[in-house]
């Protein structure tokens, strides 16, 4: 024997093994160690191999037989029709070479185009399902495509199989063919309690599914949310089943009320299928299941019998495969990239692998809690999911090949852009950075945030504005729109000097403002109009604010540890103080007041109340009558509760003025509401 023929035997043979070993992971511990995408590259080398070597095919290659075989926990049952498996096309040309042979394969048999029935490929697990006389009786999996596993009590668990057939003259033998698998949200929810009972949570909804109808108590199985979809009989000659095409019999079993897919479809030749594809392609994120591709059959039964089958799969249907969403590669390195609003999220640096129609380098790992919970190190081979538009993410570490030199990742508690310090308050899974006025990473949230109405009120200072200034480095931080020139401004595109004259004229009018306005243009974490309103009341100055303690915080209305924090974070950072004095020194300003932190306000009939405005009061606006009503001590809330106090109605009031009434709330017009302010 030559060694070209030894070498050829060989690689044969670790082929083979490797197909195996991946068949049983799958198949048998419902634990896949590699993505579907690395399996169908190994199947395919092999079959090239045996093709270019035909007289090396033996009996026992994985080419030659449809699955793994059963396990031994369930009893064994024969498949009276083999279950078989498809052919796989991954483009448009395999599937014109289908339609091509299909179409050789019956000449002067029929008219071209061909009709084919076309359905979503499932990604769930294969059973069949045995009915004798109307009744079920049992089900098995596909196992090795000829003997299965004996099922039948954990299919009784799934609500949508019918029991019996809802016909009045039911066949005397039908098998219907389907997958059982579980929905998307099922699948979410299956997980939330995985985690919250402390075990391990599934892998994808097909591992869910094939991990619940495997189990040996059918108890357990019927505590989990399984569905069933039927796209076919085994070979039947009976008279009450359709022996025309296969739409009908997609027909049948919908109406003895077996669930089928609706985007089932008939399409005709080539460009008809490939037609489908797209459109199915384009639905695959909304659909409620997991699909990887779609099925093609020859529709009508006469040309499905004269065009026959190969050694494991039928001549006349093919598996059209969608690029595969998950695929295998290295983790070279984490970094961590900082959000718009701060967040820090750690990001996995990947060997570029091709993933969901594209070439993928990296991967959000989402946080630190993340990378623990799935052991992710540097150096990992890891599995990367990308479906549609969604950020690919690290889905798991394929543990088996773990080389000796990996390292851990640790989150870092300074942020990566500007230094300052990352906080992660008690209760989040995110890391925050606390340099919200000049941590490059922000500045255009941070500079539109500033600006917005409610702040600062920088009329004609919106997104594209704001991009044009960081981009061009011209703005860093709030303070530098102080220092803007018209020149600057002019020269930038779409901005006439006029255009420019008019910002630098409400960048001059905002410097004018109220400590409310201004502590909430800060955009510290968690502190809203509200609650930036409470802090100038009860601080009147923004010194005293800056050096309270979180004890001072914690005396202020409606604060408690989690904005408290948040706000000293936020002072403790000297960079922020810097940007503040730089602000002050352009001379924006407020007027400062004694405030209740050192002085309690007198007592009113307002003061400490809640008030919601509803309708349209006839000389006041609900901003003037919420800032008269908040200058006096009061709050002005956006729903009625059991703690209001008032409720100011105009007309038209709507459904709070009702829900008042209903719990005895005081009730005033915009009289009333004068009165009260008129008697303080």
């Amino acid at each position: 024997m030559s060694a070209e023929l030894k070498s050829v035997q060989q690689q044969l043979k670790t082929l083979r093994q490797q197909i195996e070993l991946y068949n049983y992971q799958y198949y048998v511990l419902n634990d896949p160690s590699v993505p579907d995408a690395e399996f169908d590259c190994l199947f395919r080398a092999l079959q090239q191999m045996e093709q270019q070597y035909p007289h090396l095919i033996t009996p026992e290659s994985p080419t030659q037989r449809i699955g793994a075989a059963p396990v031994k926990a369930f009893a064994q049952v024969q498949h009276n029709t083999p279950m078989l498996s498809l052919n796989n096309a991954f483009d448009e040309d395999e599937v014109k070479a289908f339609d091509r042979r299909v179409s050789e394969g019956l000449a002067g048999l029929t008219a071209n185009p061909i009709e084919y029935a076309v359905e979503p490929k499932f990604d769930g697990l294969a059973v069949t399902l045995r009915y004798e006389n109307g009744l079920f009786k049992t089900g098995a999996t596909r196992g090795d495509g000829y003997t299965g596993e004996d099922i039948t009590h954990n299919l009784r668990t799934i609500k949508v199989i019918p029991l019996t057939l809802p016909v009045e003259k039911a066949p005397g033998f039908l098998e219907v063919r389907g997958e059982v698998l579980m929905l998307k949200a099922d699948f979410i929810q299956l997980n939330k309690e995985q985690l919250q009972k402390g075990e391990k949570p599934f892998a994808n909804p097909r591992n869910a599914a094939a991990g619940s109808l495997r189990q040996l108590d059918a108890a357990i199985t019927a505590t989990r949310r399984l569905m069933f979809f039927a796209y076919g009989i085994a070979p039947n000659r009976d008279a009450l089943t359709p022996q025309d095409t296969h739409s009908a019999i997609m027909a049948y079993l919908a109406r003895l009320r077996f669930p089928i897919a609706r985007e089932c479809a008939v399409v005709q030749g080539s460009a008809g299928l490939i037609a489908y594809y797209s459109s199915i392609a384009a639905q695959r994120e909304r659909l409620p299941y997991d699909i990887d591709g779609v099925v093609y059959k020859v529709n009508a039964l006469a040309q499905q019998e004269e065009l026959g089958f190969v050694a494991r799969a039928p001549r006349f249907a093919l598996a059209h495969k969608f690029p595969a969403q998950e695929a295998m590669t290295r983790l070279l390195d984490i970094d961590v990239q900082v959000g718009r609003t701060g967040a820090l999220t750690p990001v996995a640096r990947l060997e570029p692998v091709f993933v969901g129609g594209v070439t993928v380098t990296n991967a959000t790992l989402h946080n630190a809690d993340e990378i623990s919970r799935k052991d992710v190190r540097i150096g990992d081979t890891v599995i990367v999911r990308r479906a549609g538009d969604v950020i690919p993410e690290v889905v798991s570490v394929v543990l088996a090949q773990r080389p000796a030199q990996t390292r851990r990742f640790v989150m870092p508690d300074h942020c990566p852009a500007c230094g300052a310090r990352a906080v992660r308050p008690e209760g989040e899974t995110v890391a925050r950075c606390t340099g919200g006025l000049f941590c490059p990473a922000q500045r255009k949230q941070a500079l539109l945030h500033f600006a917005s109405r409610r702040a600062m009120d920088i009329e004609g200072l919106g997104e594209k504005l704001v991009n044009q200034l960081v981009d061009n480095a011209i703005v860093r931080t709030p303070a530098d729109l102080y220092t803007l020139g018209i020149t600057a401004l002019a020269n930038l595109a779409r901005m006439a000097e006029k255009s420019a004259g008019n910002i630098l004229a409400a960048i001059e009018k905002s410097k004018q403002t109220t400590l409310a306005r201004f502590i909430y243009a800060l955009g510290i974490r968690n502190v809203g109009e509200a609650t930036a309103k409470d802090l100038a009341r009860h601080f009147g100055s923004l010194d005293r604010l800056m050096d309270a303690s979180m004890e001072n915080l914690l005396q202020v209305r409606d604060i408690g540890p989690i904005i408290a924090q948040s706000i000293v974070d936020f002072f403790a950072e000297h960079h922020n103080r810097e940007v503040i004095e730089r602000l002050r020194a352009s001379d924006v300003s407020w007027e400062e007041s004694i405030g209740t932190a050192s002085e309690p306000a007198s007592i009113n009939a307002i003061s400490g109340k809640t008030f919601v405005l509803t309708g349209t009061l006839p000389n006041m606006t609900r901003e003037d009558a919420k800032a008269q009503i908040e200058q006096l001590g009061g709050k002005v809330t956006g729903s009625v509760s059991k703690k209001t106090d008032y409720v100011i109605a105009g007309s038209d009031p709507g459904s709070k003025y009702e829900k008042a009434v209903n719990l005895g709330i005081t009730i005033l017009d915009e009289t009333g509401l004068k009165n009260l302010l008129q008697t303080i």
